[in-house]
């Protein structure tokens, strides 16, 4: 069983079902309501585990019954929180999730902007020893780039989740060895437009600046790769299409992909065989309501898969 390190966010989602995403300040009825955790990092972390993965989640949380539900979740899902580090006298993250008929959802999100942002701790309570990737997203950029930097360092792949908000200063990017933008990281990192053409040139500046294997996931459209870290003058850049599903719930399919990416990287395969896998994966959450309860097993991956 490999094992992966999931660095950055967890979250508390309050979940309402709803017609459609609502537009107007007025009163909205629900058709239905859920409590499930969320976070990138953390739900990344759930996926790896259903997917046959062992997960440890290095993240910052509140002291209070917020708190408590994401831990008491996690630990349901098998997943290793001790690293979910807490402090007194700060609130943990939140979010109010609208999700309408056709799968696509709005989030409103509270984290405590005052959640201590030291990582001294890291290096002394968190161990790679054992561990066969590393995954971050953007929401602690310090703590992700220590333990990418770390990861970098030992051999391992390094991958970042980088979706909105994706620092620009600073060395988050440079510190991993994968950089999976989401459409909107994307487009928060580069300012490019929604036209094709736009987001492939923007990609493949990004690569060949940093020298780095990049993608953007575009939802029922595909991924988009560029790979410029051989050779500047030959640069691979192709689009693996999307397993085309009806789409019922979208929360969740970007940390689903990024976990099930991680953890086929951590078990040998190349990025276009770990990109179908990731994309098999996502493909599958988004027919599923209800998050990241709707990651699927490593049967029901392989199995669209083989059907493809």
């Amino acid at each position: 069983m490999k094992r992966a390190l999931c660095v950055g966010h967890a979250v508390q989602d309050f979940v309402f079902s709803t017609p459609h995403i609502p537009q107007r300040a007025e009163k909205h009825r629900a058709t239905g309501f859920s409590i499930v955790g969320g976070g990138p990092a953390a739900t990344a972390a759930v996926a790896i585990r259903k997917l046959g993965g062992d997960a440890q989640l290095v993240a910052r949380v509140g002291e209070d019954v917020i708190a408590d539900a994401i831990q008491r979740e996690l630990e349901g899902y098998g997943v290793d929180c001790r690293h979910l580090r807490r402090f007194s006298g700060f609130h943990s993250s939140v979010s109010a999730v609208f999700v309408d008929a056709r799968g696509e959802r709005l989030i409103v999100n509270h984290t405590d902007a005052s959640l201590p942002t030291d990582t001294s701790w890291l290096e002394s309570a968190v161990s790679l020893e054992g561990i066969d990737v590393v995954l971050a997203d953007t929401r602690w950029p310090d703590g992700a780039t220590v333990m990418l930097k770390r990861a970098r360092a030992a051999g391992l792949p390094a991958v970042l989740d980088a979706d909105v908000p994706v620092p620009k200063a600073g060395s988050l990017l440079q510190s991993a060895t994968h950089i999976a933008f989401s459409m909107a990281g994307l487009k928060d990192y580069s300012g490019c437009s929604d036209a094709m053409t736009d987001i492939e040139q923007s990609l493949r500046q990004i690569a060949v600046r940093l020298k780095a294997w990049c993608c953007v996931t575009m939802g029922s459209s595909g991924v988009f790769i560029v790979d410029a870290r051989f050779d500047q003058n030959n640069i691979t850049a192709r689009t693996i299409p999307a397993f085309p599903v009806k789409s019922v719930d979208t929360l969740g399919a970007g940390d689903v992909w990024h976990g099930a990416f991680a953890l086929a990287l951590a078990e040998g395969a190349d990025e276009i065989t770990a990109v179908r896998a990731a994309s098999a994966a996502a493909a599958i959450k988004v027919t599923r309501s209800g998050g990241r309860a709707g990651a699927p097993t490593r049967v029901e991956r392989d199995s669209l898969l083989e059907s493809k």
